[in-house]
């Protein structure tokens, strides 16, 4: 039994331990190493994921071969292409273990299944995914509204572990920076 979903599916939403043993049953316990992929760029996305240990990221990659990271899960965090899930589309989007990862997984038939069975789930889900698209419009109005420097030192303030635990360049890559402007404004402030 996994406490670290239990407790957070209860923060949201109800489930006994007895319905929740249940519930685990519609998920697979997985590890990752560093750097293996979950999903490839223009693959449907077909699973979601819940980070118990370790931190995973979504990018994708540009024309020139670059990889944008859009966004990063970390413990207690849900990562996929919502709308490839939904849709069950090709996703534009991969999914990779930035380190050794802990992660539980749910495949769209099982997602299914488990909201019909558990209605509560809904209710999770959806408090889930309001967090989520909060998150991304605060993201948009950072990078809308900061400067690139400014926007570099406010999520590295608001998320000091967070900014120690990720290189440089996959935080350069979330923050629409190159990895040398970076390395240049952490310098200029050392300074």
């Amino acid at each position: 039994m996994s406490k670290q979903l239990f407790d957070h599916i209860n923060q949201y939403a109800t489930v006994s331990p007895v319905e929740f043993e249940e519930i685990m049953r519609f998920f697979e316990l997985r590890t990752a190493r560093k750097k293996e992929m979950l999903m490839e760029a223009n693959t449907p996305c077909t699973h979601t994921y819940f980070v118990l240990q370790g931190c995973l990221n979504m990018f994708f990659p540009t024309e020139k071969g670059v990889e944008r990271t859009i966004q990063f899960g970390i413990e207690n965090w849900w990562l996929t292409d919502f709308l490839s899930f939904g849709n069950k589309s090709s996703s534009n989007y991969a999914i990779q273990a930035v380190e050794k990862t802990r992660f539980l997984s749910i495949s769209r038939g099982q997602y299914d299944t488990l909201l019909e069975r558990f209605p509560q789930m809904e209710k999770y889900f959806r408090a889930i995914y309001q967090i989520g698209y909060g998150a991304s419009l605060n993201k948009m109005r950072y990078l809308q509204d900061y400067s690139k420097e400014d926007i570099y030192f406010h999520f590295t303030e608001q998320f000091p572990d967070f900014a120690q635990r990720v290189p440089q360049y996959l935080i350069a890559s979330f923050l629409g920076l190159t990895p040398e402007y970076v390395s240049e404004i952490r310098a200029k402030r050392r300074s």
